[in-house]
């Protein structure tokens, strides 16, 4: 029969009972779990230093110490003796009246220098050999005063120098002393040194012990983590297999159909979505950076440099020097804003002072058929723009405009805000104008743009014109911007571009950047 408790309940019961009862454990997350076992690595890897840091800093103040003292008795020693003794001599050989002496100031620097040996020594034994030299300097004190005594009282030379006989001997004795105890802090800091040595030799054998026991711990807790890890994963892809078998059987294709299979599955598919992208990414940069030559290759214009130096060559033989000057001062300047030291945007007025330049420069070319007019608000100081925006407008204005409407024009540049936020630029000619004809193929070029940011644009084989400047536009600013144009044949052209108010020069688009 089982054993009876006094409630009268057989043991097997109770046994039963608690063997089913949940056991009381400390339930922790994969996440605590490892930041527990990191703490325990620090905590087991900074006791040694702990440990170390305290006595270390103890050690380095006591050899502080000795050296200072070390050194201070250095000082004393080798200078108290041919200081007090050569300033006695003069004295008494009368070369120099008592009171004039510095006999007694060399006393209360030494002194001096033993009260503070005395104060900073721990060594019972050091503090009284110091107390044995500031009593000799008593006696040498005493000494210095008896000579003085004999020499307000007309001593012989002779007994004078008896005295100064006894003052060498015990400027020599406190000399002798001043070694002695140099030589005891010596031995003291040897001392010390070994004793140091010793204590960092057993912290050393500790702190292996102490990286051992944190190496050792550092595997076994590895170990039980990633078996944590494997095992809930392991039996969550048991249920989902042992659910896909009884539920799905019809719908298993292959036999190794597990859950890495459709991990790789995943992981080809989001491949094959990034190389697309990167793709993209990589012909829309291609476009970028082809447009861009596209810009340099504009504004840098053989022809356009040829034809500036040949007036300039003909205002120097014509000795027309303020022309020459000017034309020069302006291709300066647009050439200068034209590189802007590498950066893709520069500010609303250096633009401006950029078309401006070029302006003046073919004013000087073409003065019968060409006039020009630049309004452009004042608080334009702070927005940047994209570099080389207006002055592809601007010279299709002159060449497409003016120049073909023969009896000359006027290039007009003029900017406002709307809604504070966004400004407005327009380049309008009164030049030749479009036919209804071409202004739908320019309108259509334009809209092509869009496609071009995809990696759809067409070929262009006019050069750089609107269009490229309408497709720099929509890579940086976003395909909401973009270039607007209105023409009427005979009446002349309105090229009109919108800029968002930005501040800040990046070599970033602004607003393109952040839309993708």
């Amino acid at each position: 029969m089982d054993e009876k408790l006094p409630n009268h309940e057989p043991m097997g019961v109770v046994l039963a009972r608690w063997a089913a009862a949940p056991r009381l454990r400390l339930r922790l997350s994969i996440r605590d779990k490892i930041l527990l076992a990191l703490l325990m690595v620090v905590i087991l890897m900074s006791v040694p230093y702990i440990f170390l840091i305290v006595p270390g800093l103890e050690y380095k103040t006591q050899y502080d110490v000795l050296i200072q003292n070390i050194t201070t008795a250095n000082s004393i020693n080798g200078y108290i003796k041919p200081s007090i003794d050569a300033e006695l001599w003069e004295i008494i050989a009368g070369k120099k009246p008592f009171a004039q002496g510095t006999q007694y100031a060399i006393l209360n620097d030494i002194d001096h220098r033993i009260e503070l040996m005395i104060d900073n020594s721990s060594s019972q034994k050091g503090r009284v050999k110091l107390g044995i030299i500031q009593h000799t300097l008593q006696t040498l004190r005493r000494l210095i005063d008896k000579v003085g005594i004999q020499i307000a009282q007309a001593k012989t030379f002779a007994e004078n120098l008896v005295l100064m006989e006894e003052i060498r001997s015990i400027t020599q004795l406190i000399e002798g002393n001043v070694q002695a105890y140099a030589l005891f802090e010596v031995n003291r800091t040897q001392q010390q040194y070994q004793a140091m040595q010793s204590d960092l030799t057993r912290w050393a054998i500790g702190g292996i012990g102490v990286i051992m026991a944190s190496i050792l711990f550092s595997i076994v807790a590895a170990w039980r983590i990633s078996k944590g890890i494997y095992i809930p994963i392991k039996k969550l892809h048991d249920v989902t297999t042992t659910i896909a078998r009884q539920d799905l059987e019809g719908l298993v294709m292959a036999d190794n159909a597990d859950e890495i299979t459709e991990l790789g599955l995943s992981f080809n598919i989001m491949v094959g979505k990034i190389k697309e992208l990167l793709d993209a990414k990589l012909e829309e940069h291609e476009n970028l950076k082809k447009a861009e030559l596209r810009v340099l290759q504009a504004q840098i214009n053989p022809h356009f440099l040829y034809n500036t130096l040949d007036a300039i060559i003909w205002m120097a033989e014509a000795k027309r020097t303020a022309q020459i000057i000017d034309l020069v001062s302006a291709l300066s300047r647009f050439f200068r804003i034209t590189l802007s030291k590498g950066r893709d945007w520069i500010s609303v007025p250096d633009e401006i002072a950029h078309i401006e330049s070029y302006l003046a420069i073919q004013k000087i070319r073409y003065r019968d058929i060409l006039d020009y007019q630049i309004d452009i608000p004042e608080d334009t100081q702070s927005t940047e723009m994209l570099k080389l925006t207006l002055q592809p407008l601007v010279e299709n204005a002159l060449y497409h405009g003016i120049k073909n409407k023969r009896s000359g024009g006027t290039i007009v540049v003029r900017g406002r805000w709307l809604d504070g936020d966004r400004l407005r630029i327009e380049v309008e000619d009164n030049g030749i104008g479009m036919t209804q004809e071409r202004l739908q193929q320019v309108r259509t070029l334009l809209e092509a743009g869009n496609l071009w940011v995809t990696g759809v644009m067409p070929i262009v084989e006019d050069g750089y014109g609107i269009s490229n400047v309408n497709q720099r536009i929509k890579l940086y600013y976003g395909s909401d911007y973009g270039l607007s144009i209105e023409s009427e044949h005979g009446r002349g052209t309105c090229v009109a571009l919108i800029i968002p108010r930005y501040r800040g020069i990046t070599t970033q688009p602004p607003l393109a950047l952040a839309a993708r």
